[in-house]
């Protein structure tokens, strides 16, 4: 581990995950400790994608925009919304320089896939037809996220592919669940790592899918074909139990013709770049603009 971030592992509080307002609520109190960069140039909009039902999002406009974002925000698909996301979609729009959009999907298990999905991909359609309104090219139009929010990047990019829907120059998933199996050797050996551990995970699985088929556009690793998908980015966490499949779905993504460039963050752990205190923690932050900014100038 980090030595940095070792001496935080016992704050982390425990999450009740068979209580989704309660976890909600704890995940609300980490998140509104984290402070938000200065940058009085920005300009923070919410809007209502029109949609049934409409899909709230948060609009993070930095001067001279270089392209958009499609932000998406982890918790297991069952906490966060455009308050608990506000500390990271302003930090990637200062670091980036985009259009962050933060997407507030619907969360499950109220409403489980392929709800939060297609609420993303209605937010992916209103930010390719309003990029103009913003002066952005809507080509340069990318999406990410962390963790769950990851897996919907990558799901939003192949819905997308499948629908010849609007072209993404990017995806960019970090710590993502991409496989519902958990059949990896790290989902296998990390059973009580910080915050996330496999036991956590698949209550979390179990949570979105409800009674759904694990189609690829619920668990994108059961996809058989990832060809002509957007150039990816693609972070993994030492210590995450998601760690296997981030590396194994860059592999493919390779193998299939798709540009990638993957980081193995080494003493980390799922979420750990929370922790802002931690070099480690700033340079992963640093990173997700700089990818953004390499995809939305390039």
């Amino acid at each position: 581990m980090d030595p940095e971030l070792e001496p935080f592992i016992p704050l982390f509080p425990e999450l009740d995950l068979a209580d989704p307002p309660a976890a909600r609520a704890v995940y609300a109190e980490l998140a509104a400790s984290k402070p938000l960069p200065e940058n009085p140039g920005m300009v923070v909009e919410d809007h209502l994608v029109p949609a049934d039902p409409a899909v709230p999002v948060r609009v993070y406009r930095p001067r001279d925009a270089r392209g958009a974002v499609v932000w998406l925000h982890g918790g297991g698909w069952m906490m966060g919304d455009l308050e608990t996301e506000r500390p990271f979609a302003s930090w990637i729009a200062d670091g980036s320089g985009a259009v962050v959009v933060s997407v507030d999907f619907r969360l499950a298990p109220e409403h489980p896939f392929p709800a939060p999905l297609d609420d993303v991909y209605a937010a992916l359609v209103w930010t390719v037809e309003h990029a103009a309104d913003w002066g952005v090219d809507p080509a340069r139009v990318a999406v990410g996220g962390h963790s769950a929010g990851g897996n919907l990047a990558a799901a939003v990019a192949l819905k997308a592919r499948d629908e010849q829907g609007p072209p993404i120059c990017l995806q960019l998933l970090n710590e993502a669940a991409l496989d519902d199996r958990q059949e990896t050797a790290s989902q296998r050996a990390f059973t009580d790592t910080p915050w996330a551990t496999r036991d956590r995970i698949a209550t979390h699985w179990r949570h979105y899918l409800g009674s759904a088929a694990p189609t690829p556009y619920a668990a994108p690793a059961r996809a058989a074909d990832l060809s002509g998908l957007p150039p990816a980015h693609i972070a993994a966490a030492e210590f995450c139990p998601n760690r296997d499949e981030d590396i194994t779905y860059a592999l493919r993504l390779l193998q299939a013709g798709v540009p990638v460039e993957l980081h193995q963050w080494a003493g980390t752990f799922h979420g750990s770049l929370a922790i802002l205190s931690a070099d480690v923690s700033q340079r992963q932050i640093a990173e997700i603009g700089a990818a953004l900014r390499r995809a939305l100038t390039s």
